[in-house]
């Protein structure tokens, strides 16, 4: 590998193309202009040097624990496995992204305002616009939230927004991701690594920096402070080491300068919550929880749970103390209730969706049921309430006896699923063997609320299928990761 030539990295770089939008090339093997200097970069580098600096770059991971639990298929024990971190960075443009912005903006601010008036008037079931049992069927809808005040009326400070590319380079949402996104540090730590590994090829782009929206994310969990406290006592709730994305959790406690808490951390007084330390009982005033809601109170929800803090709930609704994101809003990250987003846009903000949905089908519908069995081996089929590439059947993957198991699943409870058809993801080049080769890739957005205030992230998560063919990003599959690059102008 080491005397592979030009050419040959070349003739490696496009010969995955066909059929697929690539982030690099165009449709005739054209390097596109935002990717130049990028291209001209790795294309001339050594492979036995480009094979180093990759191999310094992933230990760089494995040495500062950036790490993630990889579950598999006849192992008890999940295996700790660092982020596989791909060098080649992704490019959007200004123009390309200030369009996407206000698209992510616009989705954002319409699922607080549906999961506001979920808990409130419920306007939008009254209407007609969602079915009721779409709601009151839904595990994730939590009645111990109906009419309770929230800060600032902000129910989601922290969005996740999953975006895909098509053949012909339209932006799609995947899904939404709206209880406790991850993925925060890897966005970070890619571009820490970048800068210090190719510093000469960062500056010479006018990349938007994204150190800043730490300060943006501290700024949206300060904003819902009860009484509108000026310098509130912020603690990011865990559920400890053993979970895998801890990293994650101490990674954004020490940057924003926040308190990293277990739940037996916690004690609830005269509803009001308190950490215990050594010099005695401080009060917390917002919790930035990274356990679902099941666990966050054993005495409201989920009795045998120790990761909680008992009484949290009532010093919730005593106004003592904030919660982001706020219990149930995963309703709005249900891949159900996903489908009704464009109608959620158009109904509380009275706007087109600049963003367009994936065509989605509901198979609790019995037409749509049986129009997605007749072309099963063309779709991609979910479990409404999994999350990381669980309870996932890719038809054009799967073998006829995976098939009819899960098609068996589906008829079970049909009401548990939705189909899309397989989009064909856009691909970018990763190193590979110190060449280039291409992967199927996604990207996640980060939108942070605030009091008067949306932001997002410039670029977000670049996830990467790092198995040749496979659709399948999520970290817990396997998938890696790349820095991602908004151009400024």
């Amino acid at each position: 590998m080491s005397s592979m030539k030009q050419s040959e990295i070349e003739e490696v770089s496009t010969s995955f193309l066909h059929g697929f939008y690539d982030e690099m090339y165009d449709n005739v093997g054209g390097v596109r202009p935002h990717y130049k200097k990028v291209h001209k970069k790795f294309s001339h580098l050594p492979p036995k040097e480009l094979l180093q600096l990759h191999a310094a770059m992933n230990n760089r991971m494995l040495e500062e624990g950036i790490t993630f639990n990889l579950y598999q298929e006849n192992h008890d024990e999940p295996l700790e496995r660092t982020i596989p971190f791909d060098p080649i960075p992704r490019i959007i443009p200004h123009s390309e992204w200030v369009m996407l912005e206000k698209g992510l903006k616009q989705r954002a601010k319409a699922l607080n305002a549906f999961v506001s008036d979920l808990y409130k008037d419920q306007h939008i079931i009254h209407d007609g616009i969602i079915p009721r049992r779409s709601i009151v069927n839904n595990r994730y809808f939590r009645p111990e939230m109906m009419h309770l005040s929230v800060p600032n009326d902000i129910y989601i400070n922290a969005s996740g927004i999953d975006l895909i590319r098509d053949e012909l380079g339209h932006y799609f949402v995947l899904e939404d991701n709206l209880r406790s996104p991850s993925g925060f540090s890897y966005l970070f730590k890619s571009r820490s690594i970048m800068t210090e590994t190719f510093p000469e090829l960062i500056f010479s782009h006018s990349v938007n920096e994204v150190q800043r929206s730490l300060n943006q994310f501290l700024t949206s969990l300060r904003s819902i402070a009860p009484l509108g406290k000026k310098n509130p006592v912020i603690a990011l709730l865990t559920p400890g080491s053993f979970n895998a994305a801890y990293y994650e959790h101490t990674f954004l406690a020490q940057q924003m300068g926040i308190e990293l808490v277990e739940g037996r951390d916690l004690v609830c007084q005269d509803h009001k919550i308190y950490i215990r330390g050594i010099k005695g009982m401080k009060q917390v005033d917002v919790i930035y929880r990274r356990i679902d809601d099941d666990y966050l109170d054993p005495l409201s929800f989920q009795s045998n749970s120790t990761l909680g803090v008992a009484g949290l709930m009532n010093a919730y609704r005593a106004g003592n103390v904030a919660i982001a994101n706020a219990p149930g809003t995963g309703i709005a990250d249900d891949k159900a209730i996903y489908t009704y987003v464009p109608e959620m846009i158009n109904y509380y903000l009275n706007e087109q969706p600049l963003l367009d949905n994936v065509p989605t089908y509901c198979l609790g519908r019995p037409d749509e049921l049986d129009y997605v069995f007749t072309r099963i081996n063309q779709m991609v089929i979910k479990e409404t309430s999994l999350s990381g590439g669980y309870g996932m059947l890719v038809g054009p993957a799967s073998t006829a006896s995976e098939i009819r198991a899960f098609t068996a699943k589906i008829l079970r409870n049909p009401h548990n699923y939705i189909a899309q058809p397989t989009i064909k993801l856009s691909t970018a080049p990763i190193c590979t063997n110190g060449a280039f080769a291409h992967r199927h890739i996604d990207l996640r957005a980060f939108v942070l609320m605030g009091e008067n205030q949306i932001d997002v992230i410039p670029g977000g998560l670049t996830r990467v299928a790092m198995t040749e063919g496979s659709l399948v990003v999520n970290s817990s599959q396997g998938g890696g990761c790349k820095d991602t690059w908004v151009l400024s102008k």
